[in-house]
């Protein structure tokens, strides 16, 4: 199955909401859809930034670069429920380097 990784920046928290809540929003829409490798919140030029790793079921190339955009998209919308946001990236791994899709 290819990998591919969501990368989404925090420009700051909703009120009431705490700063877990950004990456468990994260992994609990993405788990909607795929299996979460992994998760990991980061400063990035001194702005937060959460990168989750995720996988897409095989089926052709293009299809699976979609699957794993859309999927980023509703991660992002389930994100900004909890925190404001910033650029999305999504990456998949290709002989063993993070290309943009």
């Amino acid at each position: 199955m290819p990998s591919f990784q969501a990368k989404l920046k925090i420009t700051g928290l909703r009120p009431g909401n705490e700063p877990e809540s950004v990456i468990a929003s994260a992994v609990e829409a993405l788990e909607t859809r795929h299996h979460v490798e992994s998760d990991q919140l980061g400063i990035v030029g001194g702005v937060p930034q959460i990168v989750l790793r995720f996988l897409v079921e095989a089926r052709d190339y293009q299809g699976e670069n979609s699957e794993a955009r859309l999927s980023a998209e509703m991660m992002r919308d389930a994100v900004e429920r909890v925190a404001l946001t910033g650029s999305l990236s999504v990456l998949r791994r290709s002989r063993g380097k993070w290309m943009p899709v």
